[in-house]
């Protein structure tokens, strides 16, 4: 039986986000995930997650400054010193919150050297990140929704999993992303599930609750459980109208 997360940056935005906690396990999740924490101090958290009885499944390294475009510091030649410290606080909350996956965005940027610091940088958090037995994740995003963003392809992603050989990097494979930007989804699920650590799920193209858009979603969560994924599918859509509302999709897919 496949495990759905709630995202808590994305749903549940009826209540204010510490207060999101309650409301995914009153609605019947066990597992939730969210974007950037770091408004909220960990051991509030952790408070709200043990309270609960919910597990974290994943959430974002700080990106930079969103505001003004960055999504993510990785590749940025000039903001090595700050990805470091972004590191550094992102396993801060990991550990209190017990969290074994971080994802962290590559940002923007392009070339040649752009990749090559990325790769660097991968390399650093993936050492820092060992320690404390936690996952890197790197996703793919669509240009169309994160312009200039360096990671936008599927295929550039396996090959820098590939070639940096860490056994903690995995591939976050966002089917809504992936649609946008490949199409060809279950083949893609086939071909990548090796190296797949997380993956989420949303409507294309509106971004709405699964089942409500382009794809076969049932089909395609029906592939991700016969090809035996027991890993975490994450929930990471914005709901039409109302969250709990909504969630009249998870009784056709057979989820708790």
């Amino acid at each position: 039986m496949l495990t759905f997360a709630a995202n808590l940056s994305w749903m549940f935005k009826e209540h204010t986000f510490l207060d999101r906690f309650a409301a995914a396990a009153d609605a019947g999740f066990s597992t939730v995930e969210y974007l950037f924490p770091y408004d909220h101090d960990p051991g509030d958290i952790a408070a709200r997650l043990a309270r609960h009885n919910l597990k974290l499944a994943l959430f974002n390294a700080p990106p930079g400054d969103l505001v003004g475009g960055e999504r993510g510091l990785a590749c940025n030649a000039e903001r090595q010193q700050d990805f470091r410290a972004s590191v550094s606080i992102a396993l801060i909350y990991a550990q209190a919150t017990g969290a074994t996956r971080i994802h962290l965005m590559a940002g923007v940027g392009s070339g040649k050297q752009a990749l090559a610091i990325y790769k660097d940088a991968l390399d650093f958090a993936c050492d820092a990140a060992a320690a404390h037995g936690i996952d890197i994740l790197i996703e793919p995003l669509n240009t169309r929704d994160a312009p200039g963003y360096l990671l936008n392809d599927f295929n550039l992603a396996e090959r820098i999993v590939a070639d940096l050989g860490r056994p903690n990097l995995k591939l976050q494979f966002d089917i809504y992303h992936r649609q946008i930007i490949h199409g060809d989804v279950t083949r893609g699920l086939e071909a990548l599930m090796p190296i797949t650590g997380h993956i989420q799920i949303s409507s294309v193209p509106a971004r709405n609750e699964p089942t409500s858009g382009e794809l076969d979603d049932l089909h395609v969560l029906h592939t991700i459980e016969q090809l035996g994924y027991v890993g975490v599918i994450g929930c990471e859509y914005t709901p039409a109208a109302g969250t709990v509302e909504g969630l009249g999709w998870m009784k056709r897919v057979g989820a708790p």
